[in-house]
């Protein structure tokens, strides 16, 4: 079962059909990926994409559907087509992921009964329906983030950054569309420069970088911004969530926001750090299925980096730095308390003279 509880195969589970996805090759750095790895575990439609991307990465072309069934399984299992679907034999054609990415996002809405996710119109502009599309669709000169606020489309690229990128896409989509918007006032305020400033820099440090701590317990979250990884990661370990075994009496975890860092994280190093935010939620939340938890969580981070970003001192020193390897139950070598004692990851902080 996928971390999202949506079923890996859809159709086998709710006779929702299948749009299966054959697209050419991928290069072997998609096959470094661990989809095991505990910080991939709320990846909404988890066993769709890792399924599709384990095939597409093998070192012989698979010419089969990739709808999460056995290869022993066949084309047999292939409902009929309709004109969303991509021909299941057109194992040359580029912009593998973007196709990927949209027949994932298409089975979620779907399966949810939801509309697809929009986005949130900046100035004059229409909510736009999110799609995925080639990168080849980007204007040249034109931002980004403007063609994505305008349109509606995500241009996305055959690579690591961008599966990475759309996957959260699908699991933060309000975040995102707020990260986008105030990328939209930014650039009609200031226009595209090397200069960002201090609002988009933000913005891009939590976009690429970002990871959510949500707790019930105030002191975790307190002592993270502190620098205290005593009192925050070591002392409260059993307080800490295991993605692998939910416990309905946790009281912290973390999640994930950046897909940068989910990039640098195909290759774990210890030194690899995390910029921030503290959710607090009630006890109840770490009682909710993990495809409500994020539900949930994508309203309250999109509500919070709204009233972050409104705010024209924002900057980004006041996202909390967090060894990433050090989250409880992340990286089997941490549940040794040495493991924090090494002060070129573990630095003590900076952070009171900066607390607000």
């Amino acid at each position: 079962m996928p971390a999202s509880d949506l079923p890996a195969t859809i159709d086998s589970v709710t006779n929702i059909k299948q749009l299966p996805v054959v697209e050419g090759q991928l290069d072997h750095s998609f096959a470094a990926i661990d989809w095991q790895a505990p910080w991939l575990s709320h990846i909404t439609q988890l066993g769709y994409i890792s399924n599709t991307i384990e095939r597409l990465s093998r070192s012989e072309p698979q010419r089969n559907s990739l709808d999460g069934s056995n290869d022993s399984e066949g084309l047999d299992n292939v409902k009929s087509l309709d004109e969303h679907d991509i021909n299941a034999f057109d194992i040359n054609t580029p912009d593998t992921i973007a196709k990927v990415l949209k027949t994932a996002m298409m089975q979620q809405a779907e399966y949810l009964q939801q509309p697809l996710p929009h986005t949130k119109p900046a100035h004059d502009y229409k909510s736009q329906t999110l799609q995925f599309v080639s990168q080849n669709a980007l204007p040249e000169g034109e931002a980004y983030e403007h063609f994505i606020g305008t349109t509606g489309n995500i241009p996305t690229r055959d690579n690591l950054h961008d599966l990475f990128n759309g996957s959260i896409w699908l699991t933060f989509p309000k975040t995102k569309a707020i990260l986008n918007y105030y990328h939209m006032l930014e650039i009609a305020k200031q226009g595209i420069s090397e200069r960002r400033g201090r609002v988009r820099d933000t913005i891009t440090v939590f976009d690429e970088n970002g990871a959510v701590l949500v707790t019930s317990d105030a002191s975790i979250g307190e002592a993270l911004v502190d620098f205290d990884w005593q009192a925050s990661l070591v002392k409260p370990r059993a307080k800490w969530d295991n993605p692998t075994q939910p416990d309905n009496s946790a009281q912290a975890a973390v999640y994930i926001f950046g897909h940068a860092l989910l990039e640098q994280l195909v290759h774990p190093r210890k030194p690899l750090c995390a910029h921030s935010i503290v959710i607090h939620v009630a006890q109840e939340f770490f009682t909710l299925s993990l495809a409500e938890r994020m539900r949930y969580l994508d309203d309250k981070v999109a509500k919070y980096m709204d009233t972050l970003l409104s705010n024209d001192d924002v900057k980004p020193r006041q996202l909390a730095p967090l060894p990433i390897l050090g989250v409880p139950h992340f990286w089997a070598e941490n549940a040794d308390t040495g493991f924090y004692e090494d002060s070129y990851v573990f630095r003590s902080g900076r952070r009171k003279k900066d607390k607000n």
